[in-house]
């Protein structure tokens, strides 16, 4: 039976798909405030392992540039505890659990990648990637966000993109210098 035959006869309500199949096949769920939450820990999770590489490289770095880029790093450890601090808050602001460890928060994020060189190249172009991974989970964040009707969560992380973009700019320049 060619396609046509089967299209003449084959009843018009069973060609077409019902209202309730349509809107399985259409509609995605909800972001619910848990999946904010989840998002607030991960970021969190993510400032708070970029405070402790941005840390350490501050600690770390050597060469020609070690004054300016330990200057630089000691901003950056600073605003991402903050950062950290800003996250942790919105989510306590909701009535929900921080993780009690680090263990809790290395957990929330797999995405960090960790420096695996002394180099300051290498320690830099590291953070560079971490920062625009964080960067990228802001963006998600302010998507859910505004979904879920908080634009605290969303404005703030508009801010975090900006401060990522600023840092990253910082640093590519100082890497083709």
């Amino acid at each position: 039976m060619t396609f046509t035959e089967t299209f003449k006869s084959t009843p018009a309500a069973e060609l077409v798909p019902t209202v309730a199949e349509q809107m399985m096949v259409s509609v995605e769920p909800e972001p619910q405030p848990q999946d904010l939450a989840l998002s607030l820990v991960a970021l969190a999770s993510y400032a708070h392992q970029l405070y402790t590489q941005s840390h350490l490289i501050h600690l770390n770095i050597e060469g020609a540039l070690f004054h300016p880029l330990h200057e630089f790093l000691k901003g950056q450890y600073e605003l991402h505890i903050d950062q950290f601090d800003k996250l942790a808050e919105f989510l306590r602001i909701m009535d929900t659990l921080m993780p009690m460890c680090q263990k809790g928060l290395l957990g929330a994020q797999k995405s960090f990648k960790a420096c695996r060189s002394y180099e300051s190249r290498d320690m830099l172009i590291t953070y560079l990637t971490n920062l625009q991974g964080f960067s990228e989970q802001a963006k998600c964040l302010g998507c859910l966000a505004e979904k879920v009707g908080a634009p605290d969560v969303e404005n703030y992380a508009a801010q975090l993109v900006d401060e990522s973009g600023k840092a990253a700019w910082f640093i590519k320049s100082t890497l083709r210098g």
